[in-house]
C-alpha cells in the first residue's frame, strides 16, 4: 500500500531526514509519533505526496511516484487529507464544502457520510456556527467523500481538547477497519491507543 525506501530530505543545509524506510499495508492505522522538529509532519508530507524527497523512492497503491501522470487527479482518487486546521471554506455551508470536495460519481456519498460522522443536522450550517469537533468532522467526511484509499492526517487534534480528540481518534480508528490505510503524524500519545503500528522519529531516523 505504502512503501517508503531510503527517504531523505533536507532544507538548505539541515537534514531532516536520514535513509527512512518503511512499510503501512492496506487497512492499517500508523501512527508517525515523534516531538517538534523530529522530522514527522516533513515525512507525512513526502508519504502523502505533497512535498518531493531529496532521495528515495515512494510507492504509493502499488505506482511509483515519478510514474504517475497527473498527481492531481491520483490525489484526489487516491487519498484524502485532514490537517490540524480545517481549511474549510467559510463562505460555503458544510454540504457545500464536501460537494466541491467531491467527484460527480461521490457525491451521492456526501450524505451517508455526514450521517455516519453524526454531524447530518449541520448539512446547512458554515464553518462558524460549528464547534471546533463539528469542524473537524467535517473536514474528515471531506477527506472521506472520494472513498480515498489511503487517508493522510498531519496534528488533526492539535486544536481540540481531550473529549474531541478522543472522538476524532475513533472516527479515524472506524475509518480503518473498513480498509482504508490511515497515517497520523502528531506528538500526542493518545493516538497510540488506536494505532495497529507506531513508528517513532527522533532526530530524522526511525528509533
Amino acid at each position: 500500500m505504502i512503501r517508503l525506501n531510503k527517504i531523505s530530505h533536507s532544507y538548505g543545509d539541515e537534514q531532516v531526514l536520514y535513509d527512512i524506510s518503511l512499510d503501512v499495508n492496506q487497512g492499517e492505522l500508523v501512527f508517525l509519533s515523534g516531538e517538534s522538529g523530529s522530522g514527522k509532519s516533513t515525512l507525512l508530507s513526502i508519504m502523502s505526496t505533497l512535498l518531493e524527497s531529496d532521495k528515495g523512492e515512494v510507492v504509493l497503491c502499488g505506482e511509483t511516484l515519478d510514474s504517475i501522470q497527473n498527481i492531481n487527479l491520483f490525489r484526489q482518487k487516491k487519498i484524502g487529507f485532514v490537517f490540524q486546521f480545517h481549511y474549510l471554506i467559510e463562505y460555503l455551508n458544510v454540504y457545500e464544502n464536501l460537494e466541491l470536495a467531491a467527484l460527480e460519481e461521490k457525491k451521492k456519498n456526501i450524505i451517508p457520510l455526514l450521517e455516519g460522522l453524526g454531524i447530518l443536522d449541520f448539512l446547512k450550517r458554515y464553518p462558524n456556527q460549528l464547534s471546533g469537533g463539528q469542524r473537524q468532522r467535517v473536514a474528515l467526511a471531506r477527506a472521506l467523500v472520494n472513498d480515498p484509499e489511503i487517508i493522510f492526517a498531519d496534528e488533526p487534534t492539535g486544536s481540540l481538547d481531550s473529549t474531541n480528540s478522543q472522538i476524532v481518534y475513533e472516527l479515524f480508528h472506524e475509518v480503518a477497519k473498513k480498509n482504508t490505510t490511515v497515517v497520523i503524524a502528531s506528538h500526542d500519545m493518545q493516538v497510540a491507543e488506536f494505532a495497529d503500528k507506531t513508528i517513532r522519529l527522533i532526530d530524522g531516523k526511525i528509533s
